[in-house]
């Protein structure tokens, strides 16, 4: 977020017109402005958690934990500290937390950082970001997936979307959170810089909040290089219809670029497209719009129009998302294919089961004129036909369809039938989180480079990402990754977004946040960074590795035990009551040896 900064040191102020000394420094003031603002959802809890009497008069501030989600509504009770000190390799991105409330009307909050300096280093100010934590609709997992209505579930208000906002508003009774991200340029000088977050409300200077970073002589590959692998399925409908645009328009894929840029920077390795008919039927709010149209045509034969699916794919791969294309389905989630026909004029459903002989001879033809294609792209080596949890018998089908038309394409499977012990050739597998692979298995397919992932879905109460969840599960998510020796981590929803988004997160079949992690106009979340600092620890712990056990001394070897002890507590499901206190312990860890 851009945030205004303060007046010119050597800045005027300007009286009726006249040039005129006056005692305020015009440093400690702001020009006016005005703070656009959504209205969110009213606080379900308000009326019996709203005691704020002994509430100080004035806006009151203090850095929390970042593992802190503070209720709106809550008079907080929180150690006024007034110091915040982060600690980060050089290239890595590192967060604090800044907690604000008051008992009355503040308008035109806004924040604003100095340079950081240390000695005769100097990082500027544009290294830090402070973004407005706003609360959306949750409710609970109750039972986990199935259908529900909200009047069944408890609702609360969850901090979670990061604004990207000037300046706020702030309703009195209410807390606001502030999430300040710091991101360390790679060619950093290692050191202790301090800095300072300047606070305005109302035009003038508030406080002053000391900022300590920590710059450690360790160096974080750009994301484009980590070896994690991130997949996240995007879903370019949902774009369209929240920002009411054409689909597949030039609108259209500008306004997904900062969306899919920020993916893009968490690591992404993989690229979510389309064959035909929506592959999962529906299951979100929007469906999924065709990005390959067939065509029967008169004579029988078929035809194939890529323009859409070309345009996505060079775009996400513009962004430098370009490891991975995974196209689903051969296996949709209700057997409905669609198309084309040219001699009715109309478009025709058919419905084609994986074991008939009609399926084999609907796909045959499509699978062999795509491979013609990828391969004139340039892209054939990179693609995968991605299948969605589907029966055994459904995956032996299909399968031996796509070997017999297109042997030369990949194969991705998110698997929750243990089905990848009768195909360990499967390019990109990825397993329900609890089905542990064994680490032997999975080190034998890396050999081969092929990828083993895990995922978490609507059944999985820990570690998940949901708007209620603890945040710093999305971390703990990837230290099981390590943990358990997988390649990385798979969620199905980046952008599937509900109907209102912004103010509401709940959904009709599942715990809410579950169908999205970040929010329209590019707007991260609390989630979305945790997830990125738990694969930068992935990171780090795959460099440290690597650099004691070539170093090979006592000393290395010594911390390289430490190392593997900490990691070897997040292969659990079902932590101990002080999880995060040993996530943390561990984090710090990272930093220490």
């Amino acid at each position: 977020m851009k945030v205004s900064t303060p007046f010119n040191r050597l800045a005027v102020c300007i009286v009726l017109g006249l040039t005129v000394l006056i005692p305020i420094s015009c440093e400690n003031k702001q020009p006016q402005k005005t703070c656009f603002n959504f209205a969110e959802m009213p606080d379900p809890t308000n009326d019996t958690l709203s005691d704020w009497s002994n509430v100080p008069a004035g806006l009151q501030a203090a850095f929390i934990s970042i593992d802190d989600k503070m209720p709106k509504s809550v008079a907080p009770r929180v150690p006024l500290i007034k110091k915040a000190t982060v600690t980060g390799w050089k290239g890595e991105k590192v967060s604090s937390q800044l907690l604000l409330w008051s008992a009355k009307n503040t308008p035109q909050i806004a924040l604003a950082f100095t340079d950081f300096e240390s000695g005769e280093n100097k990082l500027p100010a544009s290294v830090a970001q402070a973004r407005f934590v706003r609360y959306v609709m949750t409710d609970e997992f109750g039972p986990g997936c199935g259908y529900r209505k909200p009047e069944d579930f408890a609702a609360s208000l969850a901090p979670d979307m990061l604004d990207n906002l000037e300046c706020f508003d702030m309703e009195a009774k209410t807390a606001r959170p502030v999430w300040l991200t710091f991101k360390i340029p790679s060619n950093a000088v290692a050191g202790n810089y301090k800095g300072k977050l300047k606070l305005y409300a109302n035009d003038r200077l508030v406080e002053d909040f000391q900022i300590e970073l920590n710059v450690i002589e360790q160096v974080l590959p750009e994301p484009s290089e980590w070896v994690y692998h991130l997949d996240l399925w995007q879903h370019p409908s949902a774009v369209a219809r929240v920002h009411n645009l054409q689909l597949w328009s030039d609108a259209h894929f500008e306004k997904m670029k900062p969306l899919m840029k920020m993916l893009a920077d968490a690591g992404q390795k993989v690229i979510t497209a389309t064959l035909n008919k929506d592959p999962w039927n529906h299951q979100c709010y929007d469906a999924y719009a065709d990005m390959i149209i067939w065509t029967k045509n008169r004579d029988g034969s078929w035809s194939y129009d890529y323009t859409v699916f070309d345009k996505w794919i060079q775009f996400m791969m513009d962004l430098g998302i370009d490891k991975m294309i995974n196209c689903y389905s051969l296996l949709t989630w209700n057997n409905q294919l669609h198309y084309n026909d040219e001699e009715k004029g109309e478009l025709v459903t058919v419905e084609l089961k994986a074991q008939s002989k009609e399926y084999a001879e609907f796909w045959t033809p499509f699978l062999k004129d795509f491979t013609r294609h990828l391969r004139a792209k340039g892209w054939l080596e990179k693609t995968n036909i991605a299948m969605d949890e589907r029966a055994p018998e459904d995956m032996e089908a299909a399968l031996k369809v796509l070997k017999s038309s297109a042997p030369e394409l990949g194969v991705s499977l998110a698997d929750n039938h243990k089905s990848y012990r009768r195909y360990p050739w499967i390019k990109d597998l990825c397993v329900g989180v609890g089905n542990i692979i064994p680490k032997e298995e999975i080190a034998a397919r890396r050999a081969k480079g092929l990828i083993t992932t895990y995922y978490v879905c609507c059944a999985d109460k820990f570690p998940n990402m949901f708007t209620f969840s603890a945040s710093a599960e999305s971390v703990y998510a990837a230290w099981h990754a390590v943990a358990a020796d997988f390649d990385g981590f798979l969620r199905w929803a980046y952008n599937s977004w509900v109907e209102n988004p912004l103010t509401d997160s709940r959904f009709r079949t599942w715990p809410a946040g579950d169908t999205y992690i970040v929010y329209p106009d590019a707007r991260s979340s609390i989630r979305f960074e945790r997830l990125v600092e738990g694969i930068q620890d992935a990171e780090k712990i795959r460099i440290l590795r690597k650099k004691y056990a070539e170093e090979n001394t006592p000393e290395s070897l010594a911390k390289l035990n430490r190392l593997e002890e900490a990691i070897a507590y997040f292969i659990t499901l079902e932590p101990s009551a002080d999880w995060s206190n040993r996530l943390n312990e561990a984090k710090k860890l990272l930093n220490e040896i």
